[in-house]
């Protein structure tokens, strides 16, 4: 480089440094910032031996993975000081890698063909196998929102906007299958569905959710999402619902009383629908520890009828219960994959065989159909 022109020097310089920032952002800010202080970590437990973060000329670097790992793991050299799961240690060794490979050095867990080496791959598999039951989330019963949403539109005054908001973003998150980035502001690499991203029909009618009438939106039959930046939604793929039947646990009816409100105070189409107005407020966002705290209000209202403490739930069960909804509807599970755009089987992780309909007539089911016979083999007798 040291013979180039200035000129072709600096743009050179100028593009890398854009590409490097572009890789960067490939990930959620979370993750980037998580990958920041694994690095950190990394380059202390180094000085620490007084060796190169770089480990170029260390023979076996694996060695020193294993001992950060296993340091990591305890909690010794831990953000928090405390002991961490499996897979935030693998998070932490594969940050450590990447962030070499993104220096331009080699990832010093992989081996000659490019895979973890084995030694890292047994240490991780014995602490994944010590590691406590994976904390799921609950999902959110039926009448549990039925509660919330008579809650929240009890009273119609202006005052209650936040509560009115709050819960009709409860109903789009249970309906649609909804991750908290989608339909709360939240600091992610998705961004909430916004006023533009609607589309509103009555029967084959399709109406202009942003310029007609307000009485003529509120006679909408299906509405449907437009997918933008949402994580894992293929952009431009349109998802629709239509009216549930109930006047207020309705996802058509959810989206149209949040157009309303905000078309009521002038908000422009790139609004999320995520917010609400108050007067002399302005636009307030809805955020998930405002969608928790409704949930969990409602949870220790209705008591322990409905099979878990307000503490087991959050934002993101509001997903979980739409998919256990669907499944105890007996949707099978590729089109409950569908509809929630999982692209692996981690969709199995929401779904709880604790959900009683689901198991209700099993033992009825096995006894009727599990007198059967097996096609004999040559070493069965005739008879």
């Amino acid at each position: 480089m040291e013979t180039l022109p200035t000129a072709t020097s600096n743009a050179f310089g100028r593009d890398l440094g854009l590409a490097q920032k572009a890789a960067r952002s490939g990930i959620v800010p979370d993750r980037a910032r998580a990958a920041d202080t694994h690095w950190d970590l990394w380059h202390s437990f180094c000085h620490s031996l007084d060796l190169d973060p770089t480990v170029e000329n260390f023979e076996d670097p694996v060695t020193l993975l294993q001992v950060f790992a296993q340091r990591y793991r305890t909690g010794a050299i831990a953000p928090r000081g405390k002991p961490v799961r499996s897979r935030t240690v693998e998070d932490a060794l594969r940050s450590v890698g990447q962030t070499l490979a993104m220096l331009g050095a080699q990832d010093p867990r992989l081996n000659h063909v490019g895979r973890v080496d084995f030694r890292l791959q047994r240490q991780l598999k014995c602490y994944s196998k010590e590691d406590p039951p994976p904390d799921r989330v609950k999902p959110i019963p039926v009448h549990l929102l039925r509660y919330v949403m008579a809650v929240a539109f009890a009273n119609t005054a202006v005052a209650n906007q936040a509560n009115q908001a709050t819960a009709d973003m409860i109903v789009l998150a249970f309906f649609f299958l909804l991750r908290p980035g989608e339909y709360t502001a939240m600091k992610s690499d998705t961004t909430p569905f916004r006023m533009q991203d609607v589309q509103l029909f009555v029967g084959g009618h399709r109406l202009d959710p942003l310029a007609a009438p307000l009485a003529t939106i509120r006679t909408a039959t299906f509405a449907t999402l437009t997918f933008t930046s949402q994580k894992n939604g293929v952009r431009g793929e349109v998802i629709g619902l239509s009216r549930s039947g109930n006047p207020l646990l309705c996802p058509v009816l959810a989206i149209v009383r949040r157009l309303t409100h905000l078309r009521e105070n002038n908000a422009p189409p790139s609004t999320p629908l995520a917010v609400y107005v108050r007067p002399g407020d302005g636009l307030t966002k809805i955020a998930p520890a405002d969608i928790t705290t409704m949930l969990r209000t409602a949870a220790t209202a209705l008591g322990p009828s409905i099979g878990f403490l307000a503490k087991d739930i959050s934002a993101r069960s509001l997903r979980a219960g739409g998919a256990m909804a669907l499944l105890c509807a007996h949707v099978d599970t590729d089109t409950i994959r569908l509809i929630g755009r999982w692209r692996s089987d981690e969709m199995l992780r929401y779904l709880h065989v604790q959900a009683e309909p689901i198991m209700r007539d099993f033992a009825k089911k096995m006894l009727l159909d599990g007198a059967f016979t097996l096609l004999p083999s040559q070493d069965v007798p005739m008879f």
